[in-house]
């Protein structure tokens, strides 16, 4: 994919063609598993269709529904009565008429749950992300990136100023070292550090309360992307902010709603209410975006609260069961995984060509999981990673983990074959 960013030539249209081709051979081969669809949305066994019109049936790893709250009975009652009561529309802009009461309720509930003053909301999480750097960094100050920061905070950055310092990726040691350049070279611009609670292609978290520190000691403000474990992880549901206590105590928390909330959208939370009124009318996302529906916010304030119960314990305690399940399963059929216990299971491959014919296996063995590969991660770590849900069951477990080893053993036996026959189309040397 990396090969394709920078084009070259005088013609927008003409130089992407090169890219369609190598996707198109790739599709024509069945090794292409992106933009795929479903015929009833992220259930748990699913009719999914690759974008050639491939069928396939089976168990379904590639949705982001943590807590299956997408069809959760009252969550779908509190989308019609939005429906009802508002209509389908928000109609407007958050910075002008855009905001319905549904929405401030929704506002008031997040502050709540993580322990704010303010909330900001966002159209998408990738707007929030975007917008919450974008909005409050200028051009000469700085900004201090975990290097593994997901692409709508990078964007962001780079959007925002050239003085980008990425840190290796969860070393408090490394990032230490570049806040401390910076202020000794430049006392009069500021600082935003960057991380994530739950990294999604790892599955692994930092230490918050000691990036908090560094912000405090070097006049930073830290921003956390609580986007993945919100909700599904912690006590009550408070992710790696509840788990590490760091809940009212992060600078700025951002976060997005389409992996346990059940609706696109996202928020950024703030302990004044300067913040939130400043990223209403600078950071673009938000102003020059329609608001979140009126059955979007119902729908997440529905979520919140069910997040917020002993219901919502029920479905964690259900989650994590089956995560252990499925990396127990995974490890003793002779699979490595990828970080610790979280919604996300990622399981190593190694080569992008072995992962791209365990991909085209997987399709016939009936298990939808997302391959992710160079350059979202590191070449020749390619992996799959499986998106857990509360719904699965141990037929779900075992049925993913037979396909996920058959596809592998198919694809180690293909790769062998082509080896060979490459091989032996090579002339030998003549005496």
């Amino acid at each position: 994919m990396r090969d394709f960013r920078q084009l070259s030539g005088d013609s927008i249209l003409e130089r992407i063609i090169h890219f369609y081709q190598w996707q198109d051979l790739r599709r024509e081969q069945c090794l292409w598993p992106y933009g795929r669809s479903t015929e009833a949305g992220p259930r748990t066994f699913a009719t999914v269709y690759d974008d050639a019109g491939r069928r396939m049936d089976g168990v379904n790893f590639a949705s982001q529904d943590y807590l299956s709250l997408s069809g959760h009975p009252e969550v779908k009652a509190a989308a019609s009565a939005a429906i009802e009561e508002y209509g389908v529309h928000s109609a407007g802009s958050p910075a002008l008429l855009g905001n319905t009461s549904v929405s401030i309720a929704l506002e008031r509930k997040i502050a709540e749950f993580l322990g704010a003053e303010q909330v900001s909301l966002f159209p998408t999480g990738w707007a929030a992300g975007f917008g919450v750097i974008k909005g409050l960094v200028r051009p000469d100050d700085h900004i201090v990136m975990d290097a593994l920061a997901h692409a709508c905070l990078q964007e962001g950055a780079q959007a925002a100023t050239h003085n980008i310092h990425l840190f290796a990726h969860n070393d408090l040691e490394s990032a230490r070292q570049k806040l401390a350049a910076i202020r000794a070279a430049d006392r009069d611009n500021a600082v935003m550090m960057v991380t994530e609670a739950l990294f999604s292609m790892d599955s692994d978290t930092p230490d918050i309360a000691g990036l908090q520190e560094l912000a405090h000691e070097f006049g930073a403000t830290l921003v956390v992307d609580v986007a993945h474990d919100l909700g599904a992880l912690g006590p009550g549901g408070r992710g790696q902010l509840g788990l590490q206590s760091m809940v009212g105590k992060v600078d700025l928390v951002m976060g997005s709603f389409s992996k346990t909330f059940a609706s696109n959208g996202g928020f950024v939370v703030a302990k004044h209410r300067s913040v939130t009124e400043y990223l209403r009318f600078y950071a673009s996302p938000n102003t020059f975006s329609n608001a979140l529906s009126p059955i979007q916010a119902a729908i997440v304030l529905k979520a919140f609260e069910i997040v917020d119960s002993a219901a919502g314990d029920e479905l964690r305690q259900k989650l994590m069961g089956n995560i252990q399940s499925l990396r127990g399963h995974l490890t003793d059929a002779g699979f490595d995984i990828y970080g610790t216990p979280s919604p996300i299971v990622c399981v190593k491959m190694g080569t992008e060509s072995i992962a791209r014919l365990v991909s085209r296996q997987l399709h016939a063995h009936g298990v939808a999981a997302n391959l992710v590969e160079f350059p979202a991660v590191p070449k020749g770590q390619a992996r799959f990673r499986l998106q857990v849900m509360a719904n699965h069951n141990d037929g779900d477990i075992l049925a993913a983990v037979r396909g996920i080893a058959a596809a592998h053993r198919h694809a180690c036996i293909e790769q062998s074959n082509l080896t060979l026959s490459q091989s032996a189309r090579v002339p030998s040397a003549s005496g």
